[in-house]
């Protein structure tokens, strides 16, 4: 295809795909398949790739870039986004309304729901979106503009071009998208997120867009900062929210105007009531004067606008009573009780369950079967038990089994938790499976949670080793995998028998042992069979293991059903050698401080040396640190070693070290 063809063709590809993304993520209105739009959007992604300069940042594919990564380099907002001031109570309602009246004699309010997100200032120019920035202190904010592209809401381009154009949105995660996210972190075991804020701001300061665009964040936008060259005058916020809409923006919903004070409490009260019905979370909601010019008359304090208040919803608690507690099995064995009450209604939906978190939880608050209890949810998402109202007659301390309850095998205590001890638990098998196809482990493409569900519930496999003989048939049989979805997973299992030993380990669950663990021991003993043949002082001595790090690794391998899994995943090729190189000594035993510019190694080069001849690197210097390696511009780092008598050596007497000699001292030179 010719040049102006493909230039032409990729205009009009990229127009159609933003109409069919706005119709699906703002109107909520798709007019296509999501197999016809992939189709289109591949189209698209070949026509850049033959011709790399019709790739523009407003282009449909740029929406999760390349490998780029993102710095959150500091933005000042060219308007400073405020914050409003709170009121908890309809006393401060009216109060509000009294001094809002004193300068305004018949304001117009409006009232909309205040979502638990985070702010972000959303810039273009002439109709491109060119920046997106956190809120920060209000001031100056961190640009995230690589991870807002992920959100799909977010328009590329204007559906009307604006010269400069700074909206302030509020970013969140859906609570379906934060009920995906926190069962993924519970069958992995990791922390969950506390509620949907937390989330959104974590899933919004990943450094890999990639895993932003992975935790289906979304956005209301709901105020114009700045506007130049716009082709409407707008003279209040109803206004300025209908304008935004039109424009292709989200906005925020649900907005009303009231002319009375009492309807505008009404109004608060019904969205109150409808917390359950909404699929994000709020806290309050706002109440702003509507007029702009208005607004300019009532004026701000240092601190808030005179023209808005924010109202806050107390915490819902409720008081039901403890029918029984229920004990989940976790992927290392960990027993978690489950609280099971009669059904009551918190923030609109209703709830009958609350994770105990452990027995110290339950011992601590004297929480009994038959108790009555305070039930609350946590950020208007996740419930909780409170404490006991009172004790029912007769009730008994809760104590935890002594036998697992999915294979009845013998538990112990270790720390807060208490554990199953058999490796072969049931239920521990789904949690297993999906941390050894993880991507911090094996990283298998394409094999996740709910997959991995149905090879379990299909009996396919009940044992990480199955994965490696399953067959194109017996996966293209299963719900929404079809012959190409069975062939790329199956190539997805192969590639992974070439992964690098310390992902194997990483990946056999070792009480203990994460990423960096098992990186540390892969290449210390550089092939599985030495690991499993270590002791326990020789895998001790391991610089970052600790007695208790080493005592996992000798339980785990002395366990007939780990030596089986290991010789069963051998049988299928997987590597069982580090790739690492092997570390010298020559440095062993040394700790080096970098400090200044350095002209004949970057940092990370440096310390790479520094790490493959046996030493470690500190970021501070102390009395233990051997040497520091001086740059250009060195400062405090290199005051407290000549305080403290640290040698501090050039980048030549570094690399004559590195080849075996001895640096020279300055009598030598």
């Amino acid at each position: 295809m010719e040049f102006e063809a493909a230039k032409n063709r990729a205009e009009a590809l990229t127009k159609l795909l933003e109409e069919h993304n706005y119709r699906y993520y703002v109107l909520d209105d798709p007019s296509i398949s999501d197999f016809a739009f992939d189709r289109l959007l591949n189209e698209l992604e070949k026509l850049e790739a033959e011709f790399p300069e019709l790739v523009s940042p407003a282009s449909p594919t740029q929406r999760v870039g390349g490998t780029a990564m993102n710095t959150f380099e500091k933005v000042t907002h060219p308007v400073q986004m405020g914050s409003l001031q709170d009121v908890f109570d309809e006393a401060e309602l009216l109060e509000f309304d009294a001094r809002v009246r004193q300068s305004v004699p018949a304001p117009l309010y409006v009232v909309e729901p205040k979502i638990d997100g985070l702010s972000v200032a959303l810039e273009y120019r002439d109709g491109t979106f060119v920046r997106g920035a956190t809120r920060g202190d209000g001031v100056t904010g961190e640009d995230v503009t690589l991870n807002l592209k992920t959100v799909r809401s977010i328009p590329l381009t204007l559906r009307e071009p604006v010269g400069h154009l700074v909206v302030r949105g509020e970013v969140y995660m859906p609570q379906s998208s934060f009920q995906a996210v926190v069962e993924a972190q519970e069958l992995n075991e990791e922390q969950p997120f506390k509620n949907p804020r937390n989330a959104a701001a974590g899933s919004l300061r990943q450094k890999d867009p990639k895993i932003t665009a992975k935790r289906g964040l979304d956005i209301f936008v709901f105020n114009i900062q700045l506007a130049e060259g716009a082709q409407e005058q707008i003279g209040c916020h109803k206004a300025s929210l209908d304008y935004l809409k039109a424009l292709g923006f989200k906005v925020i919903p649900s907005y009303r105007t009231f002319e009375k004070i009492e309807d505008v409490v009404e109004e608060i009260h019904r969205i109150g009531d409808s917390r359950g019905q909404y699929g994000f979370a709020i806290d309050g909601a706002v109440v702003k004067v509507d007029d702009f010019e208005q607004r300019g008359l009532l004026g701000s304090t240092s601190k808030y606008p005179k023209w808005a208040v924010a109202f806050k919803y107390p915490p819902e608690e409720k008081e039901t009573t403890l029918t029984s507690i229920e004990i989940n099995v976790g992927r290392t064995g960990v027993l978690t009780p489950t609280a099971q009450f009669d059904p009551i209604q918190l923030a609109g939906t209703t709830v009958s369950r609350a994770v105990l978190h452990n027995e110290d939880f339950i011992r601590e608050k004297d929480i009994r079967i038959g108790d009555a209890i305070v039930v609350r949810k946590a950020g208007e998402i996740i419930p909780e038990v409170v404490g006991v109202k009172s004790h029912a007659a007769g009730s008994q301390p809760y104590e935890m089994p002594a036998d697992c309850p999915s294979c009845g095998a013998q538990v112990f205590r270790e720390e807060s938790a208490v554990r199953c001890t058999n490796p072969d638990c049931p239920a521990q098998l789904l949690r297993n499976l999906i941390h050894f196809a993880s991507k911090g482990a094996m990283d298998v493409d394409g094999l996740g949670p709910q997959l991995l569900r149905q090879l379990v519930e299909n009996g396919l496999i009940s044992s990480p080793a199955d994965l490696y003989a399953l067959t194109k048939e017996q996966l293209s049989g299963l719900e929404r995998m079809g012959e190409k979805s069975a062939e790329n997973l199956l190539a997805a299992l192969e590639k992974t028998k070439q992964n690098d030993l310390s992902r194997l380990v990483c990946a056999l669950g070792i009480r203990g042992i994460g990423q960096k663990a098992a990186v540390l021991l892969s290449e210390r003993f550089r092939t599985m069979d030495a690991i499993m043949q270590a002791d326990l002082t020789a895998i001790s001595a391991i610089d970052g293991f600790g007695d208790t790090m080493a005592q996992n690794v000798i339980d785990f391998f002395s366990l007939a059903q780990s030596r089986n899994l290991v010789e069963r995943l051998r049988e299928y090729g997987l590597n069982m050698q580090s790739f690492a190189k092997e570390k010298g000594d020559l440095f062993a035993g040394k700790t080096f401080v970098l400090t200044g510019t350095l002209s004949r190694y970057t940092r990370s080069e440096a310390k790479e040396i520094i790490e493959n001849l046996g030493g470690k690197v500190s970021g501070s210097v102390s009395k233990k640190t051997s040497f520091v390696l001086a740059g250009e511009d060195a400062g405090s780092k290199l005051q407290k070693a000549e305080s403290l008598g640290v040698s501090v050596i050039s980048e030549a007497e570094f690399e004559q070290m590195a080849s075996g000699g001895a640096p020279q001292t300055q009598e030598e030179a």
